[in-house]
């Protein structure tokens, strides 16, 4: 099993961090692991993205063109990236945002609203754990008492005490992905 994703969005938003804890908990399984960040020179608001390769064979390189699962989170990330998901791979995003939402019909799509079910959990930080449940939901790649011990290596310790509200969100995403339909063009004479 090799499981390629690129998870994309502004800084801020926790991308690099998810991958972090996605890679880490990859490591928990005896796989082996590949986490690359991409950001730009803003601390927030900048685009960010991250590309992570779990896999139980060696991974010849960190470098991907083409994903299996593509983890949208804003509209320049969803220019950027939809076409690079193989066929009969994977798209996910939070439409919060988005003006363009995805067009192609030879991919699975998903959308989960991690905005509003962050600030509606009271907490908007745990967004990108919400959005990492709707993933483990449709692609469960990696188990969750592996993302507990994830989360636990890649957050100081001292917010150990969150990791009861993170794996909250998770469920919450988990809970709360559905699939999203491409509508046919309607045009006009």
């Amino acid at each position: 099993m090799t499981e390629e994703i690129i998870i994309a969005g502004f800084g801020g938003q926790g991308v690099l961090s998810m991958g972090k804890i996605l890679a880490y908990s990859g490591i928990m399984q005896n796989q082996e692991v590949s986490w690359m960040p991409s950001y730009g020179p803003e601390m927030r608001g900048g685009t960010a993205n991250v590309t992570v390769i779990l896999s139980d064979e060696r991974i010849s390189s960190p470098y991907l063109k083409i994903v299996d699962t593509a983890i949208i989170l804003n509209q320049q990330s969803m220019d950027k990236f939809e076409e690079s998901v193989k066929p009969g791979g994977v798209l996910i995003y939070d439409p919060n945002g988005i003006t363009a939402h995805p067009t192609r019909t030879d991919i699975k799509i998903y959308q989960i609203e991690g905005t509003r079910l962050s600030s509606e959990m009271g907490n908007k930080k745990i967004f990108n754990m919400v959005i990492l449940g709707g993933y483990l939901k449709v692609k469960p790649v990696v188990k969750l008492e592996n993302v507990i011990e994830g989360l636990k290596k890649s957050i100081s310790e001292r917010y150990h005490n969150l990791i009861p509200l993170n794996v909250e969100a998770i469920t919450m995403g988990m809970n709360n992905i559905i699939p999203y339909k491409v509508e046919a063009p309607v045009f006009q004479n």
